[in-house]
């Protein structure tokens, strides 16, 4: 069994983020760039699932140039099998999906699993686009996965509960919260195979973007604290009026 696993090329989470080129680009100076987070909590969770049933191959897919190449040979010292890499710049969530779909239909996978967003972008879009562009089953923002008798047994939360959901292969699963507990760690043994792993590098199906960025901005800065004494409720009403203007 074979799973495609479309993992992002991100900047850290403690990263300062600015622009450049009059905000309509990201400045990527200085700029630490890790597995999208719910990425890596997917691969962790999809190598727990191979130590339980032996038959999987995770090859990891990202659409990048040739800069994402460390955060591609992350996840496969982590312990994915082989990797693939679009040779692309990734301008819009259309033209991602496109890739993938190609992908998945010139190789032998089972199923496809997605982060449930990035971080960069948070569009949730590109694993519902991926899954009309194949004619797939999508099951979205789903907290567990697991196989068993030749079928995918998949868990999401909903209001008030969890939805259990069965599906036959193949089909698209974005993960989200709750994959796995905590992503893995790549040991020195991983790194070092990981130089040896294949990475395959192929290039991009056309498909002209549909959307584009006419401005970053930044969100406004937080203004001070203003610390009430417990017994001046008056004093605290009027800054919710006067002030937060939220009553």
């Amino acid at each position: 069994m074979k799973v495609l696993l479309c993992i992002s090329h991100v900047p850290d989470t403690t990263s300062r983020i600015r622009f450049t080129d009059n905000d309509t680009a990201f400045d990527k100076t200085d700029i630490q760039y890790i597995i999208g987070p719910h990425e890596e909590l997917a691969l962790t969770r999809l190598l727990e699932v191979k130590e339980q049933i032996g038959d999987l191959n995770i090859t990891v897919l990202n659409v990048g140039t040739a800069e994402t190449e460390p955060t591609i040979r992350k996840a496969l010292a982590v312990g994915a099998d082989d990797a693939i890499r679009v040779d692309a710049e990734p301008t819009d969530a259309l033209f991602v999906a496109k890739q993938i779909a190609e992908v998945f239909k010139n190789g032998d996978f089972d199923f496809i699993v997605t982060g449930k967003e990035t971080i960069d972008f948070n569009g949730a879009q590109v694993g519902e686009m991926v899954a009309e562009l194949l004619d797939l089953p999508s099951i979205s923002s789903t907290s567990h996965f697991e196989i068993k008798d030749g079928k995918a047994l998949l868990e999401r939360e909903i209001d008030g509960g969890k939805e259990e959901i069965e599906v036959d292969f193949p089909f698209v699963s974005t993960a989200g919260k709750g994959f796995a507990i905590e992503p893995r760690i790549p040991s020195m043994r991983g790194i070092m195979q990981a130089r040896r792993k294949p990475l395959k590098v192929v290039q991009p199906v056309e498909q002209a973007a549909k959307t584009k960025v006419n401005k970053f901005y930044l969100p406004e800065p937080k203004g001070a604290c203003k610390m009430v004494d417990a017994e001046n409720v008056e004093e605290l009403i009027r800054l919710l009026h006067e002030e937060a203007k939220v009553l």
